[in-house]
């Protein structure tokens, strides 16, 4: 299983953000310079994270991006559960486009269904918190 890009720089974009100083706000362009991706993309993932009520958008001359709550409240397994939309591993988790022949006796679609649900469990342990306890070296890394 491989999750979007989408994601991947949602998640980064709160990591950013959740490093920041208490109400400093950050900005798109900062982000897209530390991570090299597109303003424009990471426009689209802060209107996504503002809507979900993650990030808080500031508009105007000095404005910017700061969590919208504390990174404790930011639960990593829910927010990768609603930016993700497809979760069918295999052909025959989409019953509409099976045609494998064995499915109706394969127990390997059991078998990763079960992967999938573990696979959220302990993402659903962790909170955008634990994801910037090592804030220091984080900071030093996108040159804060």
């Amino acid at each position: 299983m491989q999750l979007k890009k989408y994601t991947d720089y949602a998640l980064r974009v709160l990591i950013y953000t959740g490093t920041k100083p208490d109400k400093e706000l950050a900005s798109i362009k900062e982000i897209s310079e530390v991570f090299s991706i597109s303003q424009h993309h990471l426009g689209k993932i802060v209107f996504e994270l503002n809507k979900m009520g993650l990030l808080e958008t500031v508009r105007g001359r000095n404005g910017g991006i700061r969590l919208a709550k504390p990174a404790e409240e930011i639960n990593i397994g829910l927010l990768i559960r609603r930016l993700e939309s497809d979760f069918n591993l295999l052909e025959c988790f989409d019953k509409e486009t099976n045609h494998c022949v064995i499915s109706p006796a394969c127990t390997l679609k059991h078998t990763l269904n079960r992967a999938l649900h573990a696979f959220f469990k302990v993402l659903e342990e962790y909170t955008l918190k634990d994801l910037i306890k090592n804030e220091e070296e984080l900071k030093e890394l996108m040159g804060m």
